[in-house]
């Protein structure tokens, strides 16, 4: 796993629009809160976000990207246990007593997102129920994602697997083109380079996809879902349980 850790003090408040779903389903008074204390600060494919048990210093909100929680074996090898976008957070396991991140957690796509100190985390949960209860929805559905994760890694195939992971990609981009390696995806879905490249070539000759230099877009969303499996529909309905309208299920395929 190439890339570096990240440094809080490489990165600047940006004025970026708040696009992050559990912010945004709270009451404006805790929106109003959350702003005066949130840092937003862009995240670049590779950045460490957090190691394995370290412990979580700020959660952070996504607003455009994708991160994700990996489980790395000793002989190098990764695989995701799960992937956070703009529906959710990380730091879902604070909530629940524990301290530290539950896996490598790496930047995969570019994007920004806030940051919340622990501290301010723990008032605006104690002064605002809304908070409070947005997150441990999300953390629900969180759990959804990391069970429903193991049964698609051992039941269905390669092609499926990018297929889906695409798609959920192509939902927190908001169907814009997004910069991915092969060798990135091969990492995140633990399949061999090679194999992620016939199932690339599969996508893109049959027109679900456009690959060309790192970048993806995804060109038909309908035949893309078509090879999908099933979980990408079972993980997005339990990833927008707070504010339905965003969810990606309501989007036009043709869009």
């Amino acid at each position: 796993m190439s890339g570096h850790q990240y440094d809080e003090n490489m990165s600047e408040q940006l004025p970026l629009p708040i696009t992050n779903r559990v912010i945004c389903s709270t009451r404006a008074e805790a929106r109003a809160f959350l702003a005066t204390r949130m840092t937003m600060r862009e995240l670049h494919a590779g950045d460490v976000l957090y190691e394995e048990c370290q412990p979580f210093d700020h959660a952070i909100f996504p607003h455009r990207g994708v991160i994700s929680l990996l489980a790395r074996m000793e002989d190098g090898r990764t695989v995701e246990k799960a992937s956070i976008g703009n529906e959710g957070f990380l730091g879902f396991t604070y909530l629940r007593g524990g301290r530290g991140a539950i896996g490598l957690t790496v930047v995969q796509i570019d994007g920004y997102a806030s940051f919340l100190r622990m501290s301010d985390l723990d008032e605006a949960m104690e002064t605002f129920t809304c908070v409070r209860y947005a997150m441990l929805l999300y953390s629900k559905a969180l759990i959804s994602q990391l069970m429903e994760l193991v049964a698609c890694n051992g039941l269905h195939s390669a092609t499926q697997r990018v297929a889906r992971w695409l798609l959920h990609a192509d939902d927190r981009m908001n169907g814009s083109d997004f910069p991915l390696t092969q060798e990135a995806l091969s990492q995140v879905l633990g399949l061999r380079r090679a194999t992620v490249s016939a199932s690339c070539s599969q996508l893109s000759k049959n027109g679900a996809i456009r690959y060309s230099r790192g970048m993806i877009s995804v060109s038909d969303r309908t035949r893309l879902r078509s090879f999908s499996c099933e979980c990408y529909d079972r993980i997005t309905a339990r990833s927008y349980p707070i504010t339905p309208d965003f969810s990606p299920a309501t989007r036009n395929d043709d869009d």
